[in-house]
């Protein structure tokens, strides 16, 4: 029975006006005022500063009335009378301290200015007329007989209300504030349960599909998500349902995030971003809650996109951890499993997540109507990094003889991240030697740094250490011209690079998927080559092949316990049993096999590297003559290219030698820089490439 069309909300399709869910003003939501709490910091501090003020006038002012009312002796008083410059005087008690005097108004000049106009100013007489009767009858024979009587109403509380309501008034207002803040931290510690998915508008997010490349299965399928989104009519009418989730899974760097960036920048519905973390905090069952308003946002927004980044932090297997089910992580997990297809699924939301490690993914999670596609995101190809080549550089200056398709070939095993940075540390380099364009010398130099690190020319050696690192890479350089299925020899260079104090860099000439058993024998020959010349030329070893050692065991290993290449152990995989997950095997859960078989695997990777030992000392030992060139080479002109070094292995001697080195400094300072190597011209014979640089692999 063909399932029924959904019927979806009919979506926003004007991307300048996408539906914005307000801010609750903790920041949290998907637009609004996001300045709120800003906002009424400042109202605060303004109304606090105003009422201060308020209060320190009115406090000023009663207990300092002489700024209102002059006071004057009798003698003054009985002057003004005689001069008729009194309008009144009142008997009335003082309101600060309650006890009677004569108050009143007299006319003054404005002014010492001679006919100044008059005004009146207030005067008051601390004498009690109650108290003095003969007062008020020398008042009256002065020629005033207008003395108004006020009842006596004083009250013992209004110098007490003078002097406490302020300090009352303040201290309501402070608590006021306080309880202001208290309320809008208890809405913050509400707000714990509310998602953190941000929503991405077309004009906050320009990337779209055309600025992915490299990955074009991926591309192909997440963009029939967005076509299905766009008319799910059309892919409705023979019986089809939407997905529920699409899970990206790839290395680090190879463009998870970036086409999730396209989609929404492509989708004409609302897209909302959330990374895996922002689900899980100090509060248990806030992840859960975040979960549940993520798909409530969704809902009101459906159809929409929501897009989880690194989803390996939420959604790890259950029962791993010393919590059981309680653990505050599995309580996300399990909110995220129903949301996501449980009793009331959400139609239209479309989960979209990334990650690099999907081993460690709980079962449940993966499984369909949950996450019905998983998208491979490998990898790009030789031809995929041309394209992100050329996707990264439309905003550099290249030079018209500059061949990324060169560089792309040079470049296998890069991710998009890795050729990102190359691109950009041409240009640096580029600009660095005051060029007006990068050349092919700054991608090449740019893909060596970011692959085995900077050249120190600036680190001092001692003849002895700089003899025995060219004897050392001398070793890699011939095994890897005289043995079979090896990767192509690219450069060879004493000068420290990274943290080694020499490196031996070799480039496959295609594209690896599989290794081989032959091959994986030739690299440890090669790998105990540096060590064995340090023997045969030195008479004795050092602790610079430590790295060659880790490399070989870590190799060996793997060929017995994992790739099945050990004819006495056969196909067998030993030491990853999958029932022990995470905690219990990491606190030393059961290895997955016998002690006598530990002893067994032991023996064998010994086997193999001691092989591969005696092999390199037998060849080395037959090749002394090319082993001293080599090294005598290397110590005049410290890098040489693969073909020099065939050329010495075949001829004797090197047919087109390289130009000499330039020596840095002794003492370099920030004012002396060290020197870089002078741009170099293309010549007709090369087919368009540099000279002096390696061949491309």
């Amino acid at each position: 029975m063909p399932t029924p069309p959904v019927k979806f909300p009919k979506p926003n399709r004007n991307p300048s006006k996408p539906p914005v869910r307000k801010s609750d003003g903790n920041g949290n939501g998907n637009g609004g005022n996001q300045g709120g709490g800003t906002e009424q910091n400042w109202r605060g501090l303004l109304l606090l500063s105003l009422t201060f003020l308020a209060v320190f006038a009115f406090y000023w002012v009663a207990m300092h009335p002489n700024l209102v009312q002059q006071e004057i002796t009798e003698t003054r008083l009985f002057e003004l009378i005689k001069q008729g410059k009194v309008e009144s005087i009142v008997n009335e008690p003082d309101p600060s301290t309650g006890i009677r005097m004569l108050t009143g108004f007299y006319k003054t000049p404005s002014s010492n200015a001679p006919n100044a106009p008059e005004v009146d100013a207030a005067f008051k007489v601390p004498v009690d007329l109650s108290l003095n009767p003969s007062l008020a009858a020398d008042i009256k024979a002065a020629g005033y007989n207008k003395i108004i009587e006020t009842q006596n109403n004083t009250n013992i509380f209004w110098p007490i209300f003078i002097n406490f309501v302020p300090v009352l008034f303040v201290f309501g207002l402070i608590y006021f504030l306080f309880r202001q803040q208290i309320r809008s931290a208890g809405k913050s510690a509400f707000s714990f349960g509310k998602s953190k998915a941000r929503m991405m508008t077309r004009d906050r997010n320009k990337v779209t599909f055309k600025d992915v490349a490299g990955i074009d299965e991926a591309k192909e399928e997440l963009s029939e998500i967005v076509e299905f989104l766009k008319d799910p009519r059309r892919f409705q009418r023979l019986g089809g349902r939407i997905p529920k989730g699409v899970l990206m899974i790839g290395p680090p760097g190879t463009g998870k995030t970036l086409l999730a960036k396209a989609i929404a920048g492509e989708a004409d519905v609302p897209f909302f971003s959330i990374s895996g973390s922002d689900f899980v905090e100090m509060f248990v069952g806030v992840g859960a809650s975040r979960v549940r308003d993520m798909f409530e946002q969704g809902k009101k927004n459906a159809p929409c996109l929501i897009f989880i980044d690194e989803i390996d932090a939420v959604g790890r297997s259950r029962g791993t951890g010393m919590g059981g089910g309680h653990d505050e992580r599995e309580q996300t997990l399990n909110a995220l499993l129903v949301e996501m297809d449980g009793i009331e699924t959400a139609e239209g939301v479309i989960i979209i997540a990334a990650t690099n490690r999907k081993d460690v993914l709980d079962p449940a999670l993966l499984r369909p109507g949950r996450f019905d596609r998983e998208v491979r995101v490998n990898l790009p190809d030789v031809r995929g990094r041309e394209q992100i080549l050329h996707v990264h550089t439309r905003n550099v200056k290249v030079a018209k003889t500059v061949d990324l398709g060169v560089i792309a070939k040079g470049t296998p095993g890069y991710s998009g991240a890795e050729l990102a940075n190359v691109v950009n540390e041409a240009a640096l380099l580029a600009a660095k030697r005051n060029r007006d364009d990068v050349g092919q010398a700054e991608f090449e130099e740019a893909r060596d740094k970011v692959r085995w690190g900077r050249e120190r020319r600036s680190m001092a050696m001692t003849e002895e250490e700089k003899k025995a690192t060219a004897y050392h890479e001398a070793g890699h350089a011939l095994l890897s011209i005289l043995l079979p299925h090896t990767d192509t020899l690219h450069k060879v260079s004493i000068i420290p690079r990274g943290p080694a104090l020499g490196v031996t860099m070799s480039l496959p000439e295609k594209d690896r998927v599989t290794s081989w058993k032959k091959e994986v024998l030739s690299y440890l020959v090669v790998v105990m080559g540096g060590r064995v010349a340090e023997e045969i030329f030195l008479g004795d070893v050092s602790s610079g092949a430590s790295n060659d050692i880790h490399q070989a065991t870590r190799v060996a290993k793997a060929m017995v316990c994992e790739w099945g290449m050990s004819e006495k152990l056969g196909m067998v995989q030993y030491g990853d049993d999958s029932s022990m997950n995470f905690f219990g095997r990491d606190m030393g859960g059961s290895r997955g096999y016998s002690e006598k078989t530990a002893e067994a695997i032991d023996a064998e990777v010994l086997q193999l590297v001691d092989a591969a030992y005696s092999k390199a000392r037998e060849l080395i030992s037959t090749h002394r003559e090319a082993v001293e060139k080599i090294t005598n080479a290397l110590l005049e002109y410290e890098t040489l290219d693969g073909k020099h070094i065939k050329d010495i292995i075949e001829h004797g001697r090197m047919l087109t030698p390289p130009p000499a080195p330039l020596m840095p400094p002794s003492n370099p300072t920030p004012k002396e820089p060290l020197p870089v190597n002078p741009p170099v011209k293309p010549k007709e014979d090369d087919g368009g490439l540099l000279p002096g640089l390696p061949a491309p692999a």
